[in-house]
């Protein structure tokens, strides 16, 4: 199934072996079979996982109450879709992967580095997928026999052989999905889109009954109110809200072309990432709350962790919930978390990795990570993890956009993508305008991600209020500053033509 048009492509024979693959060439009509629908579907099912059920869980603990913490998801979805359809633009105009893409703006080999940067974040959150699917299924296991497949840790891993073969099994899943290509996982988000909405509305229409509406949670005001335990620090917890909840697609704006490259047009990417991104993602958001809300009429205390919840609802519920929470979790990682560092991995040498192989690598760091582990020291989830990495992320797309609309006006000479010696190979492969810009938009960050993350006690206030804008403050100050650097390269350049 994997796009079978692609493999009847030869190399021309004026491009460099090392910049060029099957799988990173431009996508020819045939392969272009994604509509708005699909797009949607894509978006739907990505946007249906644990993560995003507990993003409001986090919003609530800030202070907020529902409807602050659906309306701050809805908004940061509403910004993040920005660059993901101007992004997603490139994809669809010349059919290029993210990997090649980035050539244009840090040189033909200098790209190598975002692309990578990019794939390894997305292995981390591969690994951590594949363990909360793996943990559905030993949940499901257990509820099923009576806590029959509880043991002892074993030595060095620190779970038990139960849990280990779990997080195999929902792994060796991945695989297969690999081996069949990108068509293969377009078909599985399309059928899953539909039925994970579907279980969302069960399991909203279950707490309603069960605690006969929606309790505590949804009355009870926000802590930021006259008189409440943050009042008057409504906006601070706002904005550092926002910047983790842009954070947490900003990883997707960047490879969406990976995706838009199969588009029909692009009015289909455009029309079908509106449709399938933020109202979902508020609506999934909304549910969390909701049935966390109505948990606490249940079982008298908030439960937001949904594995945890399943258990609690024994017998044929906790098979579906947790059979839906893990087709969610294959989805949304498929997508997500292995097409990116797969064609990322190829990039670094296309002659001997292909997407496949790439996928493969992928899954290999995945369990090479002991996601089990970085999941119990993180405590700082949304703001170390989510926040820290979108300050990487934010100046490679404030390069790519400033390269791609302001500087090129949407204009790449594709040729040169795939040869060292055409225009994006100057300065050896190194475009120096590209690389110092993210290394600039990186550095204000830097002081206030290690004050979050506890290396360093306490910083200058300046930096955490930077901190808290991490992505928009790398974004805006790496696209000046590239622009800036490439009008001061590109004189001498054309001259030298």
């Amino acid at each position: 199934m994997d796009n079978a048009n692609h493999h009847t492509m030869t190399k021309p024979s004026h491009y460099d072996s090392d910049l060029w693959n099957e799988d990173l060439a431009p996508t020819n009509k045939a392969s272009r079979t994604w509509d708005w629908k699909d797009y949607a579907a894509l978006w739907v099912a990505m946007v249906v996982c644990v993560p995003t059920y507990l993003l409001s869980a986090g919003l609530v603990s800030e202070g907020m109450n529902w409807y602050q913490a659906v309306i701050t998801v809805l908004l940061g979805n509403v910004i993040v879709l920005v660059p993901m359809i101007l992004i997603g633009h490139a994809g669809a105009k010349y059919g290029l992967p993210f990997p090649v893409l980035l050539r244009s703006a840090f040189g033909t080999k200098g790209a190598k580095i975002p692309a990578l940067a990019r794939g390894l974040v997305a292995c981390g959150w591969f690994g951590i997928n594949t363990w909360v699917g793996g943990s559905a299924i030993y949940v499901i296991l257990n509820s099923l026999s009576g806590d029959g497949f509880v043991g002892q840790p074993l030595p060095f891993l620190g779970i038990d052989i139960a849990q280990t073969l779990c997080f195999f099994a929902f792994w060796a899943l991945h695989l297969v999905f690999i081996k069949y290509g990108t068509e293969s996982i377009r078909w599985l988000e399309t059928y899953a889109a539909p039925f994970l909405i579907l279980m969302g509305l069960v399991l909203l229409g279950w707490a309603y009954v069960q605690a006969g509406g929606f309790g505590e949670m949804l009355a009870s005001p926000s802590q930021f109110v006259v008189g409440g335990a943050k009042e008057g620090q409504f906006w601070s917890a706002f904005f550092a809200g926002l910047t983790s909840m842009v954070g947490f697609w900003a990883t997707m704006a960047l490879n969406i072309p990976d995706f838009t490259r199969f588009a029909k047009s692009q009015k289909d990417q455009m029309i079908g990432q509106a449709v399938g991104l933020p109202l979902p993602m508020a609506l999934f958001a909304f549910i969390g709350v909701a049935v966390t809300s109505a948990t606490v009429t249940i079982y008298g205390e908030a439960i937001w962790d949904p594995v945890a919840l399943a258990g609690r609802m024994g017998g044929m519920g906790v098979v579906l919930a947790l059979a839906a929470l893990a087709l969610a979790t294959l989805t949304t990682n498929l997508a997500a978390n292995m097409v990116a560092p797969a064609y990322g991995f190829s990039n670094m040498a296309p002659s001997k990795i292909s997407f496949k192989m790439g996928g493969y690598i992928t899954a290999g760091i995945g369990v090479a990570i002991f996601p089990w582990k970085l999941l119990e020291t993180a405590g700082g989830y949304l703001f170390t993890w989510l926040t820290g990495y979108s300050a990487l992320l934010g100046p490679i797309a404030g390069v790519l956009l400033a390269d791609y609309f302001l500087l090129k006006k949407s204009n790449l000479n594709i040729d040169a993508l795939f040869q060292h010696n055409g225009e994006y190979g100057l300065n050896s492969g190194w475009n120096m305008a590209g690389l110092s810009a993210l290394v600039i938009g990186i550095l204000p960050n830097i002081p206030g991600f290690l004050h979050a993350a506890g290396f360093v006690s306490s910083v200058p206030a300046i930096f955490d209020t930077l901190y808290a804008y991490a992505w928009f403050v790398g974004l805006l100050v790496a696209s000046a500053v590239y622009l800036i650097l490439s009008k001061r390269v590109a004189t001498p350049v054309a001259t030298l033509s």
